[in-house]
């Protein structure tokens, strides 16, 4: 049975002064994560918020094992790319 996983992401940007300024952050991060990690990442709720950005990052594997593997360290890079906007991830199974 493969393992499907994914981290929730849910950011702030205190430091942005428009949606233009979280949308170019937003971009690049979503690129970064799917060249380094092969992940699928979204961003999947407030879009029109230029302060609040909630992303999904998406892995399948054979293994929960690797796959909780990969999914943590996207979270870690985005704990370093974004610094303190991090506020929360969380991590669900879909069976």
């Amino acid at each position: 049975m493969p393992a499907i996983g994914v981290l929730t992401l849910e950011l702030r940007f205190e430091e942005s002064h428009s949606l233009k300024d979280k949308r170019h952050f937003i971009q690049s991060l979503k690129d970064r994560l799917r060249r380094h990690h092969n992940v699928s990442v979204a961003e999947i709720d407030f879009q029109d918020l230029w302060q609040h950005a909630l992303l999904a990052a998406v892995t399948v594997s054979s293994s929960r094992q690797f796959a909780a593997k990969v999914l943590d360290s996207v979270e870690k890079e985005v704990a370093s790319q974004a610094g303190g906007s991090l506020v929360n991830a969380v991590v669900e199974w879909l069976e």
